[in-house]
């Protein structure tokens, strides 16, 4: 749904999503451009360097990154580096999207994967745009973890 919150505080906008090179990335991939947004390959594990490279192109070029920023290895809760090298880099500010579901399904695994229940209530989160240019590299992680968990499931 992130995407549709997305589209209506951006009406205009354009928005690719960093997505891993990693087989289960397809799907998702496939999925977002259905949605309309366009996908930048690469993570932290794996092809690292060329995703960032183009996620400061897009940014750059006046258009936007989403970004899942504890990489695909986790652990949970945790703040990679390449969110805060894209901001740094760019000038661009953060913005925090959480969903909570009211009723869901949560599964046994590292990041505590959640699947909402049919015909239950979601409740969106925008945060206000967050700048870190002024922090350190681990000062910002920080910053960006604690805001990421003001409306995080637990």
């Amino acid at each position: 749904m992130q995407p549709f919150n997305y589209q209506k505080l951006k009406p205009k906008g354009k928005v690719s999503a960093m997505i891993s090179e990693h087989k289960d990335g397809e799907a998702i991939t496939k999925t977002v451009e259905y949605l309309g947004i366009d996908s930048i390959r690469g993570s932290s594990s794996k092809g690292g360097a060329k995703a960032l490279i183009a996620a400061i192109k897009e940014i750059k070029g006046g258009d936007d990154i989403a970004i899942t920023p504890d990489g695909p290895r986790g652990p949970r809760h945790s703040v990679a580096d390449g969110i805060v090298a894209i901001s740094k880099k760019t000038n661009a500010k953060i913005l925090i999207f959480n969903c909570k579901p009211k009723s869901y399904w949560q599964f046994n695994s590292w990041d505590k994967f959640i699947v909402p229940k049919p015909f239950g209530t979601l409740e969106f989160f925008i945060q206000e745009p967050l700048s870190i240019e002024d922090l350190e590299m681990e000062e910002a992680k920080e910053l960006i973890k604690e805001k990421m968990l003001i409306n995080a499931m637990s």
